[in-house]
């Protein structure tokens, strides 16, 4: 993608929150298109993230032929402002998410490319990402930075962290995850010693799909500077044309926002950051006994 154009992720975030509704209510394209007087292939452009100006009026109608909530309603009409290249500068190279934006927590942008992933490829350097975590290290740090969350609106934080797993272990396609975690992460004490003897027990006892290798103090920097966690996210192949179905997207965290990246350029610079990384990191073997010989120091 040239630096000219605009980030296609709020279109195509848009784009799948509207297909997922329309074949949730049974609708079939040209139906949908039908009821809100549109042409089949101005909502197919709309529904794969190919249509640069959206109009407010044809999410307001959609929504309501779908059956949509007020604040659902509200949640697409503001991703839409966001996804309306008339609505952002034309140089804009990323799109940030703010954690008080209009969209709700179970809305996020991330859990659903996460989903429809077909590779997650992660580096990260503070904590256990939480497509890997226990129930238990999820509480000990969601406890921490939701402190004025009820003991039920903590538990459904949990929940949603844990269903989000299912991706790995599902019996079609699972998502394959290639993690670097560096060394920092399993000494660093989350909750208790007992919560991490679980959690690092976890890590070493992965499924096939899912590779784990720990990056030792003894690597120093690989890239000559601490980069923070990001994860790279690479999407299935569409069967009819041979091409990913959504473009390669790289995504970071930062303390009260987050950032999604897909221009080529960023994205590769990314990949190359954690092919460097890898090459210092401890294999799948020696990351395992690595992991298990810790869990058992926090056992001692």
């Amino acid at each position: 993608m040239s630096s000219s154009k605009p980030t296609t992720i709020p279109r195509r975030q848009l784009g799948r929150k509207l297909r997922e509704m329309r074949q949730g209510s049974g609708l079939s394209i040209a139906d949908a298109a039908r009821l809100i007087e549109r042409g089949t292939g101005t909502l197919q452009r709309l529904e794969k993230g190919e249509s640069p100006r959206i109009r407010q009026w044809d999410i307001e109608a959609l929504c309501k032929i779908y059956g949509a909530s007020q604040d659902k309603t509200e949640a697409l009409k503001a991703l839409a402002a966001q996804a309306d290249e008339r609505t952002r500068p034309v140089d804009e190279k990323v799109w940030w998410q703010r954690y008080e934006d209009l969209i709700p927590d179970d809305f996020e942008t991330y859990v659903s490319l996460e989903a429809a992933a077909a590779q997650v490829i992660m580096y990260q350097s503070d904590v256990v990402p939480g497509v890997v975590q226990t129930s238990d290290y999820a509480r000990a740090l969601d406890g921490v930075f939701f402190g004025s969350d009820t003991p039920m609106e903590l538990d459904q934080r949990i929940q949603v962290r844990m269903q989000r797993q299912t991706a790995l272990t599902r019996r079609l396609s699972p998502v394959e995850v290639n993690l670097l975690i560096d060394e920092a992460v399993i000494r660093r004490v989350a909750g208790s010693p007992k919560v991490m003897v679980k959690q690092l027990r976890k890590l070493a006892d992965t499924p096939a799909n899912v590779q784990v290798r720990i990056v030792p103090f003894s690597a120093g920097f690989p890239l000559g500077c601490a980069p923070g966690p990001f994860v790279i996210l690479r999407f299935p192949v569409d069967p009819g044309t041979l091409e990913p179905v959504e473009p390669t997207t790289v995504y970071v965290e930062q303390y009260g926002s987050r950032l999604y990246y897909d221009r080529t350029d960023v994205v590769d610079r990314y990949l190359q950051a954690h092919e460097h990384i890898a090459r210092v990191a401890l294999s799948v073997a020696e990351s395992k006994h690595l992991l298990r010989c810790v869990a058992k120091e926090y056992e001692a």
